[in-house]
């Protein structure tokens, strides 16, 4: 075979002399092609954009100032790259499984169980989260005031879950609705803000511009280590970027949809998460933020535009519920390949007629009604608690996205398989150097103190837990890969 460089068109799909038989994941069996360009468009929006904007870039503004802008700028960088390494597998070989699949395929079944049950604990807290912030975004609201946080909690559950269990056409709808508002809020926000930036609008009796962050302690009010202590918290922005990935495994002509969607998360990022953070400086002094709410409600609130900040607090709702919309849809594809090689309980691979693998959905809202029982017992502390977890859990698939990138590129310079023109620029170096962030990140977890230490500290039992579920279902798993599927 000639070596020229190969198009996802051209990638065989017939055993030959320089690739071999194509890996093929049993896990991809059942699923509808059911999702459009325009779902997966925004999809990929709708992953950039979430929670941790909406409602942690209070908090966040409130610890580092303006400084926040270059923490979510750099994160940005290197989850382009996660995802723009995940983009150049998914080309190669599409999967619902995503990097399950590959890390099996290039790491075998110890890796695609280490993977797997990474993103499990990232999502199945980041659920927690979501529906902590939607309980959080309701009490805004007079009409919910009165009503405790574990039963606003329990609903946005409830009613996500029914949603996500019809079809994934049905998801890919909600989440294509979910972005629309998200995006046009945040278009409609900066428009505001750079007319109010422009004609010296007051805010709050502060006048924005320069002068806010100059007169209130410059970019970096406490100093650099507050903004690079809470790059955990932003890396948590970002949780969702991956989601493409997996919806590409029920999409028709994934080749011609992902780069398009894949390349506009960069500029999507600088816009919509660099560029809200700087308006948000220039509107208000850093000190004006809190983390119980959104800093966009706060703007609107200083505005005194009657019904504004009511609206804006609607849209981060959306956004809260579009995350755990996302988690449920991505936990429920990756289980189901988990569990169709024997990492994962029989009933996760389950599906529904509408081609829906519902156990594993059932498995991470079951992890969620845990989170209604947090916002019963600490209502004020829950969303903090689990969002460092959460960023262990998206520090582990990340960097096992990035291995797998590497031993693919490694595999296609052995021979062993063709990369397709879509390509993770400057591999290896790439991979390398995102590996070494996501290394730093942890570091400044433990530096961070509190929660944050405690968090690093249990690393030791989680790996220890990912090593005794292995030695619980290696049998399993060994049986399914000698061919007994009732294993």
């Amino acid at each position: 075979m000639s070596d020229r460089t190969m198009t996802a068109a051209d990638t065989p799909v017939a055993p030959t002399p320089a690739t071999g038989t194509p890996h093929v994941d049993a896990g991809d069996a059942g699923y509808r092609k059911d999702l459009k360009s325009r779902h997966i468009n925004m999809i990929a929006i709708g992953g950039a954009i979430g929670t941790g904007l909406f409602l942690g870039a209070g908090g966040r503004m409130a610890s580092a100032g303006p400084s926040l802008f270059i923490a979510y700028a750099l994160c940005g960088v290197f989850a382009f790259f996660v995802v723009r390494a995940l983009g150049e597998l998914v080309l190669y070989r599409p999967s619902s499984g995503a990097f399950v699949s590959y890390a099996r395929e290039f790491m075998g079944e110890k890796g695609a169980f280490t993977a797997g049950w990474l993103y499990f604990l990232n999502w199945s807290t980041t659920a927690i989260a979501d529906i902590t912030a939607a309980a959080v975004f309701a009490h805004y609201w007079a009409a919910f005031s009165d009503v405790p946080q574990w039963v606003l909690a329990l609903i946005a559950l409830a009613v996500v879950l029914t949603a996500n269990l019809i079809s994934v056409k049905y998801f890919g709808e909600m989440e294509f609705w979910f972005a629309i508002v998200k995006v046009g809020a945040l278009v409609l926000f900066m428009l505001i803000g750079i007319f109010l930036v422009v004609t010296q609008h007051e805010v709050g009796g502060h006048t924005p511009g320069l002068s806010t962050i100059a007169d209130n302690g410059g970019v970096f009010p406490g100093g650099v280590m507050p903004m690079l202590l809470l790059i955990q918290g932003v890396v948590f922005a970002y949780a969702s970027v991956e989601l493409c990935g997996v919806a590409a495994g029920e999409t028709e002509n994934p080749e011609k949809i992902m780069p398009k969607a894949i390349n506009s998360i960069m500029w999507r990022v600088g816009i919509f998460y660099v560029g809200s953070v700087v308006l948000l400086s220039l509107l208000l002094p850093y000190t004006a933020y809190t983390g119980d709410q959104s800093p966009f409600v706060t703007v609107f609130n200083k505005l005194g535009i009657p019904g504004a900040a009511s609206i804006m607090n609607l849209v981060v709702l959306t956004a809260a519920l579009s995350s755990l919309n996302s988690g449920l849809y991505s936990t429920g594809r990756i289980l189901r390949s988990m569990s169709l090689s024997g990492s994962a309980p029989k009933f996760t691979g389950v599906m529904n007629r509408g081609g829906v693998p519902y156990g594993g959905i059932l498995l991470t809202a079951g992890f969620g009604v845990v989170g209604v029982f947090l916002n019963y017992v600490m209502p004020g502390d829950a969303f903090e608690l689990v969002l460092n977890f959460a960023s262990i859990g998206i520090i582990g698939t990340w960097g096992m996205i990035m291995v797998c990138s590497l031993l693919f590129v490694n595999r296609s310079k052995a021979g062993l398989v063709g990369r397709p023109s879509y390509r993770l620029p400057w591999a290896p170096w790439t991979q390398l150097v995102t590996l070494a962030f996501l290394a730093s990140v942890l570091v400044l977890m433990w530096m961070d103190g509190g929660i944050s230490r405690t968090t690093v500290n249990c690393l030791p039992l989680i790996a220890l837990a990912l090593v005794a579920g292995w030695y619980v279902v290696r049998n399993r798993v060994r049986r399914i890969a000698a061919g007994d599927r009732d294993a």
